[in-house]
């Protein structure tokens, strides 16, 4: 998964703050057109723009970045299928990336999800179902 560089955005000018703090004053119900179509936001997508917009009607300069979602072990071995011990084996052999937190190890969702498309791929050339595998 790419995670796309920081948006850092600056401060709205004092007029254009006031009349967005206008708008949002008692209403955290945001309706987005995207090429002309009305599209609802999921509640966790609704608060973090409300949340941005806020920000830029108390003119506060503001950054926008993504972050990569990281799980703890236990989390990434259920996702995975797999035992907690194995998969701190696979890390410990470099085979799924890892961070540590402390002692504490955080794995990629991204390197999970990539383990578990290559472990089909592999189950599907072993069973001979792969059109790519040159049979």
């Amino acid at each position: 998964m790419a995670l796309i560089a920081p948006r850092i955005t600056g401060a709205l000018p004092s007029e254009d703050a006031e009349k967005l703090g206008r708008a949002l004053a008692g209403s955290d119900d945001i309706t987005v057109f995207v090429d002309g179509t009305v599209h609802r936001l999921p509640p966790q997508a609704r608060d973090a723009v409300v949340d941005l917009l806020h920000r830029l009607s108390r003119s506060e300069a503001v950054t926008v970045s993504s972050v990569e979602d990281m799980l703890t072990t236990s989390t990434a071995a259920e996702l995975a299928g797999i035992s907690h011990t194995y998969l701190r084996n696979m890390t410990d052999r470099g085979e799924i990336p890892v961070e540590y937190r402390g002692t504490h190890r955080r794995i990629p969702r991204a390197a999970i999800m990539a383990w578990l498309e290559q472990q089909k791929k592999a189950e599907l050339r072993e069973a001979g179902k792969d059109p790519g595998a040159g049979a």
